[in-house]
């Protein structure tokens, strides 16, 4: 762990109950006089405070000092994803926001099955403990779209990810990436790009959706 998220964290002092305490108690078995790092996820500060109490019920903490500490991957890339299956998502969601992910908008495709429902409070949390444990100083921001129409609208720089002789290069300035479900995209979701706007992998091996975000997220990122 990086980091432990507290509201209140940057106040000179803080009493942890519940599953915080339970977690530098149990989990890090962590000791009275020892340091620990919050922070509060409203700026990019990281506060250090040391605990002066702790027993089985609630940990007392002394703020230490503060400092700024950005922790984020070199330029800022935008998933638009077509919804599949959420237990697929709440799967790879963490190495996503890991790999410096900045932004997520989920839209459901013509090939998304409309039953897919996205527990964006599950997912939050998700990416708020892969946070703690990476170090990210900003938490990923997971979205719903109103439709593809829509966000190329908003998002007129959209690159598709689909079967193309022109491939996905580390060093481009592509900001904003299309990633299809199972089953790949429609002719007219297709027709919607301009073919210099669609690009693939270099891979003659057909990837599962979950396996193409990854894919692209660290041939962007890392």
């Amino acid at each position: 762990m990086q980091y432990l998220y507290h509201s209140e964290a940057g106040v000179s002092s803080l009493i942890l109950k519940g599953d915080n305490h339970r977690y530098i108690f149990k989990v890090r078995r962590h000791r009275e006089g020892e340091r620990i790092a919050l922070r509060n996820l409203n700026d990019e500060v990281i506060h250090f405070y040391k605990i002066l109490s702790l027993d089985r019920k609630q940990a007392h903490l002394e703020l230490e000092k503060s400092e700024f500490l950005t922790i984020k991957a070199k330029q800022k890339i935008h998933i638009a994803w077509c919804v599949i299956d959420p237990k697929s998502i709440e799967k790879i969601l963490p190495t996503l926001n890991e790999i410096g992910v900045d932004k997520i908008t989920f839209i459901y495709c013509k090939r998304s099955q409309k039953s897919f429902k996205l527990d964006f409070k599950r997912l939050e949390k998700i990416v708020l403990n892969s946070s703690q444990q990476c170090g990210r100083s900003t938490l990923m921001e997971l979205k719903l779209g109103n439709s593809l129409e829509d966000f190329l609208i908003e998002n007129p720089q959209t690159v598709m990810l689909n079967f193309s002789e022109t491939f996905l290069e580390k060093d481009s300035t592509i900001d904003t990436v299309l990633i299809g479900c199972e089953g790949g995209f429609t002719a007219d979701e297709v027709a919607m790009f301009e073919p210099k706007k669609i690009m693939g992998l270099d891979t003659p091996l057909i990837l599962k959706s979950e396996s193409a975000v990854c894919s692209v997220g660290a041939k962007l990122l890392l």
